[in-house]
This record gives structure tokens, sequence and C-alpha cells, in this order.
């Protein structure tokens, strides 16, 4: 990738157990501004402990600018809003209008990434969003999420692209934008080539993707992803089941858990298609699986908020670390072939047919609804 960077040092976080007490830390350390910019944030033991750590910073006069989604927070009390605010804490909320009377594409452009940037000198990305690991559909903990610290002279371009977008919403509002207060530092800290990896609506539009298909295509052994929302559109599909055809290992990772049955029903149409060609697949049953992770080759590897689903490739803001590492994605990888051994079932050819003609013919009709559905928000041969 052209926007590779040396002298990184890369922490993989797994779950809110491992994250949330390095993200508390970390806004402990600050000293001077701080952008938190998450999908969800929920008013939990959680969300509360990180709350109370960012009103710590503001009263050492750092700078804390945090950016929620309208839509994923939309059920976030506004007395929970005014005490953040009433800490000192800069909040704004990224499209707050989320009447289900308009079907804009617009309404569909959400704020899904999770990041947070201390300094301009650290920085986490990641799809953990701030809530309490436990609180999960169904209420079947944990839930299995994976985030990433980083800290080296990548860290610039995370700062650069969060303080952009909040320097941004805070002028449509009409708000004052606080000078910046930090000096990027160049300095190696580490020995690892990373590059960070957004998607927007304006000169990022398929960055995530052209990513992962640039590290698919050039694949010459193995390839595993790991993710929640898998509906990849046909170029992306397309180069899998060539990697598969050439030889190559590939394995998907897959939630079996139902959170969003539609989406359930139209991943489940393209299994066929992708076990004919040899390509494993493997779902997660455990507890619910958010993971947005890939291994390829035993030394590419990205973590990110970024599903392989049409919302997140075509529509919302999303943001992946890439990592070019043999010991980091190495300690994934064993990551993710524990999860598949311990707590996933392999989806066989014969399990697909055993289905029932009800359940597949299901399955069709609402891939091809997705498809219309994008068409009509502007994207008609991308699902």
């Amino acid at each position: 990738m052209k926007n590779f960077v040396g002298g990184n040092q890369v922490v993989l976080l797994r779950n809110g157990t491992e994250y949330f007490p390095a993200l508390e830390q970390a806004i402990d350390d600050a000293q001077t501004e701080i952008h938190l910019q998450t999908y969800i944030y929920e008013d939990d033991e959680v969300g509360r402990c990180i709350a109370a750590a960012m009103i710590r910073a503001v009263g050492r006069g750092v700078n804390v600018c945090l950016l929620l989604d309208g839509f994923g927070c939309k059920d976030m009390a506004m007395e929970f809003v005014q005490e953040l605010q009433q800490g000192g804490i800069d909040v704004l909320f990224y499209r707050p209008k989320i009447s289900p009377w308009t079907f804009k594409r617009n309404r569909l452009r959400r704020l899904h990434r999770k990041i947070a940037v201390m300094d301009g000198r650290e920085a986490f990305v990641g799809g953990i969003n701030i809530i309490d690991d436990m609180n999960t559909p169904g209420h079947i903990p944990p839930r299995v999420d994976y985030a990433v610290r980083v800290q080296g002279p990548v860290v610039s371009a995370i700062h650069a692209n969060a303080r952009y977008l909040w320097r941004r919403i805070a002028w449509a509002r009409l708000k004052r934008v606080k000078p910046a207060r930090v000096t990027y530092s160049q300095e190696p800290v580490g020995s690892m080539w990373a590059a960070y990896v957004m998607r927007d609506n304006a000169l990022h539009r398929d960055d995530i993707e052209q990513a992962y298909l640039a590290a698919i295509e050039a694949a010459q052994s193995e390839i595993i992803i790991a993710n929640a929302y898998f509906l990849p559109g046909r170029a992306f599909r397309r180069s899998l089941i060539s990697a598969a055809r050439r030889g190559v290992r590939v394995v998907l990772l897959l939630q079996a858990r139902v959170e969003y049955w539609w989406l359930d029903y139209a991943s489940r149409a393209l299994y066929p298609n992708f076990l004919n060609a040899g390509i494993e697949i493997w779902e997660y049953h455990t507890s619910f699986m958010h993971s947005k992770v890939a291994v390829i080759d035993r030394h590419w590897a990205t973590v990110g908020s970024s599903n392989i689903d049409p919302m997140s490739l075509f529509l919302a803001r999303e943001a992946n670390v890439v990592i070019d590492d043999e010991a980091f994605a190495g300690m994934l990888r064993t990551d993710l072939e524990l999860a598949i051994n311990k707590d996933a079932r392999l989806v066989r050819r014969a399990d697909w047919r055993r289905a029932g003609l009800v359940r597949r013919t299901l399955a069709w009709i609402t891939y091809n609804l997705v498809r219309l559905t994008m068409g009509m928000v502007g994207f008609p041969d991308k699902a």
C-alpha cells in the first residue's frame, strides 16, 4: 500500500476487557487534546467510566471532543449528554436527523467508525463501541471484538482525519473550533509498517475495499477473514473465489447468531458459490461476534470498524488500520484459529442443501431485496 509508514508500535486489544482499561489510561495520560468518535456510546458502567476519565482530562486543561453518531446514539438520554457537556466535554452528533419517513441516501450515511486520538501521539482504532461487552442482543455475553492501540508516525494521519471531521461538523453547527494544540512526531517508536485506511463519502469512497482487494489478489497461501456482517459486492466475491481457485486457503469466520434477520438471510444466499469454490465457512456460535479483522499470508492484517457489507463499504464512515508485520499477524491469526477450532462450526455444502427449499428461496429473495435497496440509494451494481 502506498500509504504504509514504518516505525510504529501496534498492540492488539481483545474485547472490552483489554480495550477499555487501555483507553481509560490513555485518556488519563493525555495532556493537550482528545478526539473520541464512536457509533454507540452507552450510558452504562463502561460509558460512565470513560466519561469520568474525559472529565478528569478537562480538569487538567485538555480539550476533549466527543463525536457521536445520531442514529447509533439516538437513545442516549439528554440528561447524560448534559452531564458530559457540564463536565467540559465538547459533544457533537453526526447526522442527528433520523426520521424513518425519509428514504434518502444521506440518512443511511452514518459515523460507524470507532477511533480515539490523544495528543496526536497515540490512537485507538477498531470495532469496539463504548458499551459493555455483556450488553448484547438476547443477553448472550460477551461480545467478541478487536481494536488496536497505535503509536508512531501513522498516528498523525489518524489525528488529522479525526480533527478534520470534528471541525467540519462543528462549523456546520456554527460551533467554535478550538485551535489544535498538538505537534506531530515522526520519530519511530517501533518497527511495524502500518497504514490508516478510511472510508468517507468524498475522496476515500472505496479505500478500505481496495486495501482488502489488493491483499486478496496478491495472496499466495492463506486468507482468513472474520467479519460480523458479511455481504460483499461482486468484485470482492470474485477476488475471494479467484484466490481459492488458484490454491489459496480462504477461510471466512462469520456470525451464526441472528441479529438482523434480513442481513443473515441475504448473506447465506452467497454460501453455495463460496462453498463450491472450496472456501471454508465457519459460523461462530458461542456469543455475538462483532469482529472486523483479517489476516493474509501471515504478515498482512487489518483491524477496524468496517464490515464487508453494503452499509460499511459504500455508505458509512469507517476506519481501519492495516499492519504489515509477521508477529502482529501471527498473534491475530492464532486468536482467530482458536475461535474457529473452539467456538465455530464448519458449514458444508450438504448443510445448505438440507436447509430446505423455503429457507433457500427466502435467502435469495432477501438478497435481491438488499440489491434493490442499494440501487434505490444509488449503488445499483455494488451488491
